[in-house]
């Protein structure tokens, strides 16, 4: 059993000497197992030895709680378990329980070796007991306050383990800013070895965001900026008067980016072709990776100007540094400008009471895409020339500068010089974008290349659908050269996905599972036999007007622009559109 007066041994055998002056008496105090804990006079050096044989009386003490006066020691019917029964060397004895939360955890012996010291504790008999129970509080009082201290040292203890496993930085300092204790988060966000003993300084910046405040944090020379809470410590401790509870920013926006950023690395293996402008502008990709100049990728839908910009990150000096894609296209111009660069809290009606991290701070010291940048409205492409231009932005409702060092690359689909004369784009941001261009040929321009993707779309679609690896007839792979895509890449992947998927127990793909908005829009039927049929000039009129509605669009204003690039009037195309759809 655990004995709360060996823990406090030292100030039990400076209360056993207390007594021993104030009673003249020899004193003895045993704890709950019967070990001896302190002794005064022949026994003081004779201390853990155990008093089961000799010490029946104190363990009636225990049994009971009662304080005993015996005044026979010997002879006292307490005594007859005794090895000195009858032969007992004291001449008296007065015993008292030490008493803790309702428990006996020891006695308090005061014993009369002779004939004067029996006289005196007679005398005295009332005064000396009412003493001992006074003593004995005290040790008991002393007991309480180490059992706490035990307590309270495991619980740090067990805070300490939990602290110490916490992904959040842990830093806990004084008034005057000197570091009392860290645990292992808060040293690895803060790139240090140690903490504790430094000196910090925290200044608050104002701005709230992602939950937490933000700060400028100085260690030493070392500065940080960091997002979390300021939690004030305990006045009656003063080591323990600030804990601050902290991620470092770039913690923050690196684990937003791995949450978002679905998309694996790839480089420019992935982008498939042979063709020799499609080795020309693999080439021009490995030229201008490492650079810091913006570029602008030009093509039409379905190209895949986002897996250029992927291999220009991936083939460049940023490759280990984000890469955050916004479709400036496809988000309303209201929250646009707050997806680019993020809010404080309380920034606008409707905002996240957290706040944002915008794109552009995700992807610090990377690359930001901006696709579709033909869409981006009037008065954010001004705040996006004078990011560009400035290299620092602020966050909505914040008067906090952050510096900016990203690459960025803006791709579209769209005639940007076109919209320059429409007063649609700035000509001073297209200029700024347009530092390295790049296009992307559409598909059509490149049917050489058509073989290998549809090669290296079977082999990932019957991967995909669990299914025997087939190929496709020269018949098949004839009539998908032919045809003009319109909706390029991104249409022939879908129609490859759609033959494997009507393909049925064959070993080679045909025209049978070719769709028939191919077929007819080729002017191919099923009973195709020769590679060599050339098609009608009416069905070639017809494929082309189709395919500048799908570039340009079916609204009102995508048929102005169609019937332009085509060459006719608005009425010719209205014209033979009735015709094609009647």
């Amino acid at each position: 059993m655990q004995s709360n007066l060996k823990e406090i041994q030292e100030y039990v055998i400076q209360y056993a000497e207390l007594i021993e002056k104030v009673t003249k008496l020899d004193v003895e105090i045993v704890d709950q197992n019967l070990l001896r804990i302190a002794g005064t006079g022949a026994i003081k050096n004779e201390l853990s030895k155990n008093m089961a044989e000799h010490g029946h009386i104190y363990e009636e003490v225990i049994k009971n709680g009662f304080a005993y006066y015996i005044e026979n020691p010997g002879i006292h019917p307490l005594c007859q378990s005794c090895s000195n029964r009858n032969n007992c060397d004291e001449y008296a004895e007065l015993n008292a329980p030490i008493m803790l939360d309702g428990e006996i955890i020891g006695v308090i012996g005061l014993i009369c070796y002779t004939q004067d010291q029996k006289d005196k504790l007679v005398e005295n008999l009332d005064v000396y007991r009412e003493f001992v129970l006074h003593i004995a509080s005290f040790i008991s009082g002393k007991a309480f306050e180490q059992r706490e201290n035990n307590r309270l040292a495991l619980l740090m203890e067990v805070l300490n383990q939990v602290i110490g496993v916490v992904d959040e930085g842990i830093l806990v300092f004084d008034d005057a800013g000197n570091i009392k204790h860290s645990n292992k988060a808060a040293c690895k966000q803060l790139n240090m070895v140690e903490c504790v003993g430094k000196r910090i300084e925290i200044k608050p910046t104002g701005d709230k965001v992602f939950g937490g405040n933000e700060y400028n944090l100085m260690i030493g020379t070392k500065k940080f900026q960091i997002i979390g809470q300021l939690i004030p410590g305990t006045a009656h401790l003063s080591e323990y008067a600030h804990i601050l509870k902290f991620n470092n920013i770039r913690k923050v926006k690196s684990g937003i980016y791995n949450l978002t950023n679905i998309n694996p690395q790839q480089g420019v293996e992935k982008i498939l072709g042979n063709t020799p402008e499609m080795i020309e502008l693999k080439n021009q990709i490995i030229k201008i990776a490492d650079s810091n100049s913006t570029v602008l990728i030009t093509g039409e839908s379905g190209t895949g100007k986002d897996l250029v910009a992927r291999a220009i990150h991936y083939e460049g000096n940023r490759h280990d540094k984000p890469f955050v894609s916004i479709n400036c296209g496809a988000i309303p111009d209201t929250l646009l400008e707050s997806e680019l660069f993020g809010y404080v809290k309380g920034a606008f009606t409707g905002a996240d009471p957290n706040g944002k991290i915008g794109k552009f701070e995700i992807a610090n010291k990377g690359i930001v895409f901006l696709d579709e940048i033909g869409d981006m409205p009037l008065y954010l492409q001004v705040k996006l020339l004078r990011v560009l231009q400035e290299k620092k932005f602020s966050r909505i409702g914040s008067n906090q500068i952050i510096e900016l060092d990203v690459r960025v690359i803006a791709a579209t689909n769209r005639d940007l010089k076109e919209l320059i004369t429409e007063k649609k784009f700035r000509s001073d941001l297209y200029y700024r974008l347009n530092v390295i261009p790049l296009h992307v040929l559409p598909l059509r321009d490149r049917t050489d290349d058509i073989e290998i993707l549809v090669d290296q779309l079977l082999m990932k679609y019957c991967r995909l659908f669990e299914k025997p690896c087939i190929g496709i007839d020269n018949k098949a792979m004839n009539i998908l050269k032919l045809y003009s895509w319109p909706g390029n890449v991104r249409e022939l992947e879908n129609t490859v996905e759609f033959m494997i998927n009507m393909a049925e127990n064959v070993d080679m793909l045909s025209t049978e599972e070719i769709p028939d908005n191919i077929l007819k829009q080729e002017g191919h039927e099923k009973e195709i036999t020769t590679e060599t049929e050339i098609p009608l000039l009416r069905d070639i009129e017809k494929q082309q007007i189709l395919r500048a509605i799908a570039i340009c669009g079916t609204d009102t204003l995508g048929k102005h622009m169609a019937a332009k690039r085509l060459g006719i009037s608005v009425a010719t195309l209205y014209r033979k559109l009735e015709k094609y759809n009647s």
